[in-house]
């Protein structure tokens, strides 16, 4: 379907809107693989367009030492494939020797700061095949365990360069213990790594992701992880309005309707239908979704209806995707109680994507 088609070209798109509550995406192993590349926001990213601010010199620093970092992943070998022969053939020269050093690197900041342009940075500047460089989220990469098992998500990603992981989560113990043994054993086979991550649930700290917390939760990888700190407030309130202003029903409807490949939904009725689909499928819920409009937005009903939403902002931010509402602002999704809880980082997070994707979406409303 096209996606040419704009509110002020048409007042009626041929098609009705989809609806994300009638999708219930199924998403195979292979594709779950094959999705381990930074989401299209960071398709062109680079470390070129990152705009450190001048106030922050930590971010001026991180650039050049992630530029560094990169460019001596480019003379090393993963352990898989041909590298593995050369480290155990008999009689064979031995494979050269990894940089001195920690293997990873762990990017320590607040929301908004720009990690996750940085950690996609830098997988765009390792010299390797894309093939043997992956990129993906905490969730994104329990959920390839539980598609392929542990075993086999050993063997898959061993040959790796380089493996980058966004939002490690710190406030599941078991997941924390899996991905970590994991890791560790990518790391034996001479994977890099790169890392962000969450807090732990009740540390509030100081606004920022603790590397204190991460590297103590991963315990013996600590070791192969340099932290980098980096200061700054959330660039998409730098000089911004917090939340636009939402529209209203009539507003959101008509707008759906006169936009190619835009979905309409109650908002409501998407939380409870977001309790049907497994969250790694959240974004195959989006596929072909041009941008989403909700009616009626109102607070969150309870905790594991908040986690789920902030899943389904993270993917359609990932994927650049306008969010038009109407109800209340995004600010007020969540309770005060949840925002001074463990989550509150995941919360204000979400309240931060979605407020940048619906200034995005203000275009689709046509004016007077």
């Amino acid at each position: 379907m096209s996606s040419s088609s704009s509110a002020g070209e048409s007042p009626i798109a041929e098609a009705t809107p989809l609806s994300l509550c009638s999708r219930e995406p199924r998403v195979p192993a292979d594709r779950l693989v094959a999705e381990m590349v930074p989401p299209p926001r960071f398709d062109s990213v680079r470390f070129g367009t990152y705009l450190p601010d001048p106030n922050q010199p930590s971010q001026t620093e991180a650039v050049q030492v992630l530029e560094s970092f990169a460019a001596g992943l480019g003379g090393t070998q993963a352990a898989g494939g041909s590298g593995r022969r050369g480290f155990f053939g008999l009689g064979r020269p031995k494979a050269p020797k990894a940089p001195a050093g920690p293997r990873g690197v762990y990017l320590d900041g607040g929301y908004g700061v720009g990690k996750t342009h940085l950690l996609a940075s830098l997988w765009h500047a390792t010299p390797a095949e894309p093939s043997r460089k992956a990129f993906g989220t905490f969730v994104e990469l329990t959920n390839l365990v539980g598609a392929l098992g542990f075993q086999q998500t050993v063997q898959t990603l061993s040959g790796h360069r380089l493996l980058c992981i966004d939002e490690f989560e710190l406030d599941d113990p078991g997941d924390t213990v899996l991905v970590s043994t994991l890791l560790g054993k990518l790391v034996d086979a001479g994977v890099a790594l790169a890392a962000t991550s969450n807090t732990l649930p009740g540390k509030l700290g100081e606004g920022r992701f603790a590397a204190a917390d991460f590297l103590r939760e991963i315990q013996g990888l600590s070791a192969h992880f340099r932290p980098l700190r980096i200061d700054g407030e959330d660039y998409r309130h730098r000089g911004l309005p917090e939340a636009p202003a939402p529209f209203g029903d009539e507003q959101v409807t008509e707008a759906a309707h006169a936009t190619a490949g835009a979905s309409l939904d109650d908002f409501p009725r998407l939380l409870e239908h977001l309790a049907k689909v497994h969250p790694s499928r959240y974004g195959a819920l989006t596929d072909g979704v041009t941008a989403v409009c909700l009616t009626d937005v109102r607070p969150v009903p309870d905790q594991s209806t908040a986690l789920r939403l902030v899943v389904l902002a993270d993917r359609l931010y990932d994927r650049e995707v306008p969010v038009l509402a109407s109800g209340l602002p995004f600010d007020q999704l969540f309770s005060e109680e949840m925002l001074k809880g463990g989550y509150r980082k995941k919360y204000f997070r979400a309240i931060s994507r979605l407020t940048a994707l619906a200034r995005d979406a203000k275009g689709l409303v046509r004016t007077a």
